[in-house]
């Protein structure tokens, strides 16, 4: 590959994850909006069941390949991955969030970029550099001033924190799982054995809340809000964001993908003040700003190291 070939190949790559982690940051529009009409696993049930069948009729119609057989033990591997994200991670976001503080949960969240590159470092070998680590702690303190802004009362207790610890463990062995077996599996063939565990586990627990009433169950779809962000974390946040973040692990290394991370949050600061018209000061641009320079550090770091 030449190095014309190479550039265009670094910059879908950090396109990928641009997109896919500005999907994200419009996500806690809609999950807003959602979870206003139904509980969280009924939410979380529709949104990857969709995901699931829209995935499902793109492999039927051949839109695009799906190829397990006779990958061995290999492809069980995929089902931890799904274990880990969403699963694992939802769990420990939804109860994390609910037991502790905005600016705690808001800090263990953004660790998960560098708990992720020192993990890299350690198992796969991937050491990023000196200034790959400055930058990436400067878009750490972007996001940890955004939380400052967003002072809510609260207590934080143990579960809170133990759930916390459980969403950046499940962040940090998605990323390196998903890393180590991009060499065997492709994004497509990775997001959809993701977007299926997600879809069985959250759907079982939606069902046994719902006490097995079908009804009950598609209920909240009476409404079109609800129905219209479904749709969107669906199609956007689960199918196409989860594929592009399949991409760019394929194609970066692990310090240069989970800065991304952190985008998500300047994004959604960014949307809950132009369509919630939420309040934005000067500090929160100043921090939006650390946020993307961190971003580009840690890309131009690489690029030059």
């Amino acid at each position: 590959m030449t190095s014309s070939e190479n550039r265009s190949a670094g910059a879908k790559t950090i396109l990928a994850a641009i997109i896919g982690h500005v999907f994200w940051g419009f996500s806690f529009i809609a999950s807003r909006t959602a979870l206003d009409r139904a509980h969280v696993f009924t939410l979380l049930s529709h949104r990857f069941l969709i995901a699931f069948i829209v995935m499902s009729l793109l492999v039927l119609f051949r839109v695009t390949k799906l190829s397990l057989r006779g990958k061995g033990r290999r492809a069980l591997l995929l089902v931890l991955l799904g274990l880990a994200e969403p699963v694992a991670y939802f769990f420990g976001e939804q109860y994390g969030i609910l037991h502790s503080t905005t600016i705690f949960s808001g800090v263990m969240i953004a660790m998960i970029p560098v708990a992720a590159t020192l993990a890299a470092a350690v198992v796969l070998r991937e050491k990023p550099t000196v200034l790959q680590l400055v930058f990436c702690l400067i878009s750490i303190a972007g996001v940890v001033g955004i939380g400052l802004m967003n002072r809510s009362s609260g207590s934080i207790d143990s579960i809170g924190v133990f759930a916390l610890i459980g969403c950046v463990l499940a962040a940090v062995v998605y990323t390196l799982l998903s890393r180590g077996l991009s060499q065997e599996f492709t994004p497509f063939e990775r997001t959809y054995m993701m977007i299926a565990v997600g879809a069985a586990v959250f759907t079982a627990l939606a069902l046994i809340r719902a006490k097995g009433s079908i009804g009950a169950y598609l209920s909240p779809f009476s409404e079109a809000p609800y129905t219209l962000s479904v749709l969107f974390l669906s199609l956007f946040c689960s199918v196409a964001a989860y594929f592009l973040s399949s991409y760019a692990i394929t194609h970066m290394s692990v310090a240069r993908t989970t800065v991304f991370a952190n985008l998500t949050t300047a994004v959604s600061v960014f949307a809950g003040a132009v369509i919630l018209h939420e309040p934005f000061s000067a500090v929160g641009i100043i921090c939006c700003v650390l946020i993307l320079a961190g971003i580009w550090g840690v890309q131009k770091a690489a690029r030059d190291n």
